[in-house]
């Protein structure tokens, strides 16, 4: 079909564009990541409360995911997504002005404005899966997330660089320099040629109401694995190095090297999961992955040696992968495009606000049951999701997920 007649562009194109986008502001998120609490560190006396700011900056992402996903089906693909990355400009701007005054509280709001712009990322894998033909919809979805193993790398080594650019103020200038990378994420998004939305209101009551498409079983199940599958790698990955250092005696940075290694693992198979969906089927493969978080956690209840944890962060960050893009892929069959802008924001919101809750009770329950009741937890959880996957795999009727 003629991509002037459709308002689409190159596939292969479009999803090279939206992996380069989502390496660029990731790498704004691994930034956040490395730095957000040794900045914090700096302002006040009392260390605990150093994360403080980046657990507002989950819970600002959280907050606007599904907001992020209705405005993108509003203004359009590619205007919304530009808009979500330039907020990332003041933001950093705030971020960078908190560094120069050594002010807690304003750092505190520049990083939960930053959560804006990663829930307008996240929204990436669906601009994508919408906007190639449904057998390249797999592939696509992965292809844009590997841009994560890029950001991976990228993000902390623009910290490293950057952290002294600006004498007596440690990290200021990296802070603006996340606006640069927003700035040129912008230009990247502007050359995409993505699918139109459904933009009136009056449009989208075509389609199915939302409690109609909640209790569709190609509706919740894939928001069930993919809320499960973030929130056991998010639970299990923030313990991970509090339990390395303060319960089992590792060094720092024996527990840096197993997140570095961790989060490789998390975004590298992409590169070939889409492929492996397009074999298996998506259903399959989100079972291969919360079977992996299982035997992740059964590595990290056999011992706790800094092999164990190494191998089990690993089975970890492949284990969220495939179950994560795999139940994107099962959510993208599922709807008309005219439902799409109602899934998409109840998915992430969804999504996204357990991944925050599981974050800033990891911690906490790591406190209060242990490091192996952790991992025990995850046991129950993800065999939930694999039952669910198993349930509407074999029932009887007309195969669910499918529009129409």
């Amino acid at each position: 079909m003629d991509e002037r007649a459709t308002g689409i562009g190159s596939p292969l194109r479009n999803i090279g564009l939206l992996a380069v986008a989502q390496a660029i502001l990731g790498s704004n998120q691994a930034i956040i990541m490395s730095i957000a609490s040794l900045t914090a560190a700096t302002m006040i006396a009392d260390k605990g409360f150093a994360t403080v700011p980046v657990t507002l900056m989950l819970i600002g992402t959280a907050l606007a995911t599904g907001p992020a996903a209705l405005l993108i089906h509003s203004l359009g693909r590619r205007e919304g997504l530009m808009l979500g990355a330039a907020i990332a400009i003041p933001a950093g701007a705030v971020a960078a002005l908190a560094a120069w005054l050594d002010l807690f509280w304003l750092f505190c709001l520049a990083l939960a404005l930053l959560g804006i712009p990663a829930a307008f990322a996240n929204q990436y894998r669906f601009a994508a899966a919408d906007s190639v033909p449904p057998d390249l919809r797999s592939r696509a979805i992965s292809w844009v997330l590997f841009g994560g193993v890029v950001a991976g790398f990228l993000g902390p080594q623009i910290s490293a660089h950057t952290k002294d650019w600006i004498p007596g103020h440690e990290f200021a200038a990296t802070y603006l320099v996340m606006g640069l990378l927003a700035l040129v994420a912008i230009a990247v998004i502007s050359r995409t040629r993505l699918a139109p939305t459904v933009k009136r209101a009056e449009d989208r009551k075509a389609g199915r109401p939302l409690p109609v498409l909640l209790r569709d079983a190609g509706i919740w199940v894939p928001m069930l694995v993919a809320a499960i599958s973030y929130s056991l790698m998010v639970l299990v990955m923030v313990a991970a190095p509090l339990a390395m250092v303060y319960v089992c005696g590792h060094t720092t940075e024996e527990a840096a090297f197993a997140i570095q290694w961790h989060i490789v693992a998390m975004f590298a198979p992409s590169f070939v999961t889409g492929a492996i969906i397009k074999r298996v089927g998506a259903r399959l493969t989100a079972a291969i992955g919360l079977l992996l978080i299982l035997l992740a956690a059964g590595v990290n209840l056999h011992g706790i040696t800094t092999m164990h944890f190494n191998i089990s962060l690993i089975l970890l960050g492949v284990g969220w992968n495939f179950g994560f893009i795999a139940a994107t892929a099962m959510l993208a069959a599922a709807y008309r495009p005219e439902e799409a802008a109602k899934v998409q924001a109840a998915n992430e919101q969804v999504v996204f606000g357990v991944m925050a809750l599981a974050s800033i009770a990891s911690g906490l329950l790591l406190q209060l049951i242990g490091w192996e009741a952790i991992n025990l937890l995850a046991v129950p959880v993800a065999a939930i999701a694999i039952l669910a996957l198993a349930w509407v795999s074999f029932r009887p009727g007309k195969a669910q997920g499918q529009p129409g």
